[in-house]
């Protein structure tokens, strides 16, 4: 594919982005020249549509992706608005996105927008996609899959906003070119119990020897881990902010938390005693008494600059990735090679998943979907492994000769 201009950050980030609704956008900065004349309305559009999800900051972050990544091929590779898209254009945008130009694909992320004399402008060293591993970018189902969802819902809100007459995503027969189907559920993606056991071994050594940095990394571990927590569920947002005085006891004297989660959905989470004991250490190393009292307002995780709490995501994944590293140097050099390379390639949301999978070998499917705030079982039930497990044992004894 030849040389195409690289495109800047067209969206910023939910704390700074203006409310299109009531200022609404005048210009295309920096795409003067190489749009077509209805690109400004589309992208209007596109920040109300985006906008509409500010109330959950993971929602928001993925349609914000999404759109800013199908804009750029509309307006750049395409060289239409979106009143020109049709099935044959979302086929190619699908194939544009598993090999998108080399000058495209950033080897980290970086910020998409940068403060410049008091302005915030598109930070140049930013790119649309980013290096999976090493120097390699590959398209993965979930994201094919985000892509067409996203894609299909923006339509369909362009529709009944009376700017479009059909959703071309919906008209498209052959997404299965580009979506596998799967036979049964796939493997949740969690730490093994091994790898659990290092990284708790980890992160309680790293609050020993450095409490005053370390007691809130040990007390972020856990509630991740034992109350399935969402990164967005721990940082301060325009919708939420999560403070300690959210850790309440009822009449009977059993301790709930109280969060606000996807699709801005508030819930009760059951505490477990040793989740209590977790958060008694941690408001100790502040200088706090044990538990909260009722509607206290310290804020859950707090800077450890400055007052206030933690208001990046981005901050949470560096704490969690620190102790991930680190875990995995201490398998490496006990001898579990494999278990170190698959735990450098975890996430934060496994630790989600890795505290449900275990819950759920113990406790009633319905109260982990409650604590988890899944939807329905059915989500649940992704986690229960015994029929796997069962499958496998029926499998080993196989002959072959």
């Amino acid at each position: 594919m030849p040389n195409i201009k690289i495109p800047c950050a067209v969206f910023d980030t939910i704390e700074a982005m203006p409310n299109p609704f009531k200022q609404p956008l005048v210009e295309l900065e920096y795409f003067a020249g190489e749009c077509p004349s209805l690109a400004l309305a589309d992208y209007q559009h596109a920040s109300e549509f985006i906008y509409s999800y500010r109330g959950s900051p993971d929602t928001f972050n993925t349609y914000r992706r999404e759109l800013e990544h199908f804009l750029h091929w509309v307006w750049l590779i395409g060289k239409k608005s979106l009143h020109q898209i049709g099935r044959e254009d979302i086929e190619s945008y699908a194939d544009f996105t598993r090999h998108p130009p080399s000058n495209w694909i950033g080897a980290k992320n970086v910020p998409r927008f940068i403060e410049q004399a008091g302005l915030r402008k598109p930070n140049p060293d930013w790119r649309p996609y980013v290096l999976n591993s090493g120097s390699e970018y590959v398209v993965s189902q979930s994201t094919l899959q985000s892509l067409f969802g996203v894609l299909s819902s923006f339509f369909n809100f362009l529709i009944q906003e009376n700017y479009l007459t059909a959703n071309p995503v919906a008209q498209l027969r052959q997404k299965s070119k580009f979506l596998r189907k799967h036979q049964s559920r796939g493997q949740i993606r969690r730490l093994s119990p091994l790898q659990w056991d290092y990284v708790m071994e980890t992160v309680e050594a790293m609050a020993q020897d450095k409490p005053a940095e370390h007691e809130r990394t040990l007390f972020i571990m856990n509630a991740l881990f034992a109350m399935y927590l969402r990164i967005s569920e721990l940082v301060e947002t325009s919708r939420w902010q999560p403070q300690m005085g959210h850790f309440q006891a009822d009449q009977e004297g059993n301790w709930w938390f109280t969060t606000v989660g996807k699709g801005n959905k508030q819930r009760e989470i059951s505490v477990s005693d040793a989740m209590l004991e977790a958060l008694k250490r941690y408001r100790k190393s502040r200088g706090l008494s044990a538990l909260p009292a009722p509607g206290e307002a310290t804020p859950l995780i707090h800077k450890t600059r400055g007052k206030g709490g933690i208001t990046s995501t981005r901050q949470i994944r560096g704490i969690v990735q620190l102790c991930f590293d680190r875990a995995a140097e201490s398998m490496r050099n006990e001898g579990f090679g494999e278990d170190s390379e698959r735990l450098q390639v975890a996430t934060v949301h496994w630790l989600r998943h890795t505290g449900i999978s275990e819950d759920v070998k113990h406790r009633p499917r319905e109260h982990v979907r409650d604590d988890a705030g899944h939807g329905s079982s059915a989500i649940t039930d992704r986690y229960i492994d015994v029929e796997r497990a069962e499958r496998h044992a029926t499998a080993r004894g196989k002959r072959i000769k």
